[in-house]
């Protein structure tokens, strides 16, 4: 069994979906693992992780409004306000989606369908700097 971990950084620039495969099927290819899984997990509370389609952009955009309409800013019955009108609602948009993902690997490479792509997915309206974690288990 051997196992690799990671940490990666993602900068955002705002609220939606950023798509990052690119660097988890590379640092699964590092990784040398044949057959196994690997979990990508954010370490941040207001953004998440999705595997969603990356062939057309309209689907993220789509997303994206969709949570805007779900969880709106300035809701007046928010506790939590002292961070901006955008960070307790980002919060609920985290805590309905996901943190971690779990992508099995056959022949070296991550199983996602052929429209799929894994994407962070930022609840907050200013750039920030997302950590990461990548984690491989498996055998060669």
């Amino acid at each position: 069994m051997k196992q690799k971990q990671a940490e990666i950084e993602i900068g955002t620039s705002g609220q939606g979906l950023y798509e990052f495969s690119g660097e988890v099927a590379a640092f699964v290819a590092a990784s040398e693992i044949g057959i196994g899984q690997v979990t990508v997990f954010i370490r941040h509370t207001s953004a998440s992780l999705l595997i969603q389609e990356n062939a057309d952009a309209d689907v993220q955009r789509d997303l994206t409004e969709f949570y805007q309409r779900l969880v709106p800013e300035n809701m007046d019955w928010l506790r939590h306000t002292s961070e901006g009108p955008d960070d307790m609602p980002a919060h609920i948009k985290a805590a309905l989606s996901q943190v971690s993902l779990t992508i099995p690997i056959a022949a070296g490479a991550m199983m996602l369908g052929t429209w799929q792509g894994i994407f962070l997915f930022e609840h907050r309206r200013r750039p920030h700097q997302r950590k990461v974690v990548l984690h491989t288990v498996g055998v060669a």
